[in-house]
């Protein structure tokens, strides 16, 4: 244990070094894994930062980043300085936590890690398995930066299921579950029902819940957590209606709500694809809750909000001749989320797929969705994460789905290379199937993108990376 650390490099193998579930795989860790103990003495350690601060908590297999990333964008809007808290990062760690959209600089990531590397030298050395895991500690630092910055309030998603995640520690205004479907099954349980009572872990007695599940089991566990836990529960289809979603140009839509207190005309929505319309619906009966608590959310700020939004990875054209979208789709409901996205867009002379997978996903129901959409295929495997799928497995899982060849490519770099090779200027090329394949390729297209653009001038596209000063 280092009594302090100098740079920012050293801060981040530092944090990389403790227990990542993100980057073991499924079959080494279980449930036992996920315990509040350690989360809760590490916080008492602190002060109990997250007790200071109110909460929008936000779980789902399907949008609840997307929800939370509007929330923060609406919230700062209407002038309240907002913390948002999310995971995976795309590109740097300091994106789990921003504060109005500004990431902390490295500097103060330093700061913050060695703040906290005392006690991280205390629960080291207690038994019982008490050391923070990687997520633990991104989850204390964010509490620490939220109460440094003196924010107002902290949206927070939910990292793995709800009711053991490190995020449910916390005291929320209102809780908020977008969707269940089959996902993390060795850890959350291979039926819906399990899956929802494990997203159903974070409703609070007392705190009302909006909910975007639909009918069936996974909902009747929603309904009965609520109940016994007498936790109001608004339910979209039941309280609350989309009304109509219009599609507009380049990606944008507008939609029309009816929440049990208002009825919204005309919310603009900047986020690609019919979903985003579900989770905006959410975010505002988000909006309509906090009202009710006489916070002031007044609607050009909330729509101006939803106006301003960005979310990278989530249907993000990020180049245009030929355009590129990609996608951080890692399970069945992300990529059905994707193909009806896909059916938004402008007709492409060709559609070209780059796609790379990790193994404890449903990667064979993730490609059903998929390949039917693409005329070319190109399987590769990140490099950055054990758990990716080796491109001869992706192979001959495609050969027994489709009589179509695609293209191998040893690593991600490579798959970029032959997909612009394979393209013409009015095709499509869609890079998806995992954060890691994401993450490894983004800021490589983003920079020959804006390199492209900064020597011929137009007014179509202009790509913005995620920096220290944009955020997220």
């Amino acid at each position: 244990m280092p009594e302090s650390l100098q740079t920012y490099e050293q801060a981040i193998e530092y944090l990389f070094g403790r227990i990542n579930y993100e980057r073991v795989h499924a079959e080494a860790y279980s449930t036992s894994d996920f315990k509040l103990d350690r989360m809760r003495l590490l916080l008492e350690l602190m002060g109990n930062p997250h007790e200071r601060i109110p909460v929008v908590h936000v779980a789902g297999t399907k949008g609840k980043g997307s929800t939370c990333s509007m929330l923060a964008s609406i919230f700062k809007a209407c002038g309240y300085r907002c913390g948002l808290y999310i995971s995976p990062h795309i590109t740097a760690f300091e994106e789990r936590f921003t504060v109005d959209g500004v990431q902390p600089s490295q500097s103060e990531l330093v700061e913050l890690v060695n703040r906290l590397l005392p006690t991280i030298a205390e629960m080291d050395n207690l038994p019982g398995r008490m050391q923070p895991t990687y997520f633990e500690l991104a989850t204390a630092l964010a509490w620490q930066h939220f109460v440094d910055r003196k924010v107002d309030l902290a949206v927070l998603e939910v990292g793995l299921g709800g009711r053991l995640d490190s995020t449910n520690l916390c005291r929320p205004l209102v809780t908020v579950i977008t969707n269940i479907s089959r996902d993390h099954t060795h850890v959350l349980g291979s039926t819906l029902h399990q899956i929802a009572y494990e997203k159903a872990g974070i409703i609070k007695t007392g705190v009302p819940v909006i909910s975007g599940v639909g009918p069936g089991e996974a909902r009747e566990m929603i309904e009965q957590t609520s109940c016994e836990r007498q936790a109001p529960l608004t339910l979209l289809g039941r309280d609350l209606e989309l009304i109509e979603r219009r599609t507009a140009s380049q990606g944008i839509s507008q939609i029309d709500v009816r929440t049990p207190t208002s009825l919204w005309k005309d919310v603009p929505i900047v986020l690609r694809g019919p979903h985003q319309a579900t989770n905006a619906t959410l975010a505002l009966a988000v909006v309509d809750e906090l009202r009710a608590r006489r916070w002031s959310l007044p609607d050009a700020e909330v729509k101006s909000g939803l106006q301003g939004v960005s979310w990278p990875a989530r249907v993000e054209m990020i180049a245009q001749s030929p355009t590129v979208i990609i996608d951080a789709a890692h399970n069945w409901e992300s990529a059905r989320a994707l193909v009806a996205a896909m059916r938004e867009e402008q007709s492409h002379l060709k559609r070209i797929l780059v796609f790379a997978a990790t193994k404890d996903k449903d990667v064979a129901g993730i490609l059903q969705q998929l390949l039917p959409q693409f005329d070319t295929l190109i399987l590769t495997r990140y490099r950055d994460n054990p758990r990716g799928v080796s491109v001869e497995e992706l192979s001959g899982l495609v050969e027994s789905m489709t009589t179509r060849p695609a293209h191998l490519a040893p690593d991600p770099l490579s798959a970029w290379t032959l997909a612009k090779r394979l393209s013409g200027p009015d095709d499509l090329i869609v890079i998806t199937g995992s954060f890691f394949l994401v993450a490894e390729l983004r800021e490589t297209i983003l920079a020959e993108a804006n390199q492209a653009t900064s020597c011929v001038t137009t007014d179509k596209f202009v790509a913005t990376p995620v920096s220290a000063s944009s955020g997220r």
